[in-house]
């Protein structure tokens, strides 16, 4: 089963072209459009866990972070073939 955050997660990544990526902010957003700002630490907690498990990459400046250990600034997409796990 899973969650309206990673619902909506994936269905936003999936109306996007290969390799793009979608901000935490408009994941909030789009499930609270008010409220939205209460909603990061549990996109993020969501990200974390999708990334752990190889079905999201969390990228900063465009490159591939460890969900385990970024910082600042993230936005998140699917994994491509050239992805290191």
């Amino acid at each position: 089963m899973t969650s309206p955050i990673e619902d909506t997660l994936f269905q936003k990544l999936s109306a996007l072209a290969p390799g793009k990526s979608v901000s935490p902010e408009d994941v909030a957003k789009a499930l609270d459009a008010e409220g939205w700002r209460r909603l990061l630490p549990q996109v993020r907690a969501t990200a974390v866990g999708l990334a752990r498990a190889g079905k999201l990459v969390i990228t900063r400046h465009g490159k591939p972070a460890d969900p385990d250990s970024f910082k600042g600034v993230y936005r998140l997409r699917l994994p491509a073939p050239g992805d290191s796990e």
